[in-house]
């Protein structure tokens, strides 16, 4: 019987991108292979099920595919957070920092209604900046967080320390040293 795979065999590590020195953890090598998928989308509800969840929030862009397929397994509906200027409609926006600047994503104003529970889904945790904008949308709305869950968790970057400070409960699948 051969080996049984983890999350983290189906990652593909392409080193200096998209700078020099970065390692970049691309999960859509674990997207095309099905059983991969499989496991990622059943691994990312699974500490969730059995808990009352209204809809699912994605992060864009990778958070879409994820939380779509999450929210479809849950039986509920799937809201995309999106850069400022990608939804049509009246929305609301939050301004978050990046390394290299300042960044808006931004929620149709009418996505969450005042005491649903949302799952936060993304593909990647690093620094935390964009989850955190996504969590203040949310709550803004008045929507309740009843978790945030990502595929890799780069501990080295505080991005789960930082969700941790805010209350959040944390999910990562797996975990990859370094930046």
């Amino acid at each position: 019987m051969p080996p049984t795979r983890t999350i983290k065999d189906y990652i593909r590590t392409i080193p200096d991108f998209p700078q020099a020195g970065v390692m970049f953890r691309d999960v859509t090598t674990l997207f095309a292979d099905p059983r991969g998928f499989r496991m990622a989308i059943d691994q990312l509800l699974h500490p969730y099920a059995g808990l009352r969840i209204d809809k699912v929030v994605g992060l864009e862009a990778r958070g879409f595919i994820l939380g779509g397929a999450v929210a479809h397994q849950l039986s509920v509906g799937f809201v995309p957070v999106r850069k400022a200027g990608k939804l049509p409609g009246r929305t609301i926006a939050q301004d978050y920092q990046l390394e290299y600047g300042d960044a808006t994503v931004e929620l149709h104003e009418d996505a969450i209604e005042a005491g649903e529970t949302i799952l936060l889904v993304d593909d990647l945790l690093a620094t935390g900046g964009t989850a955190e904008a996504g969590i203040r949308l949310i709550e803004r709305q008045g929507g309740r967080i009843a978790g945030c869950a990502f595929v890799v968790d780069l501990p080295d970057l505080g991005g789960r320390k930082r969700l941790e400070a805010l209350g959040m409960d944390v999910h990562a699948l797996c975990a990859f040293e370094g930046d």
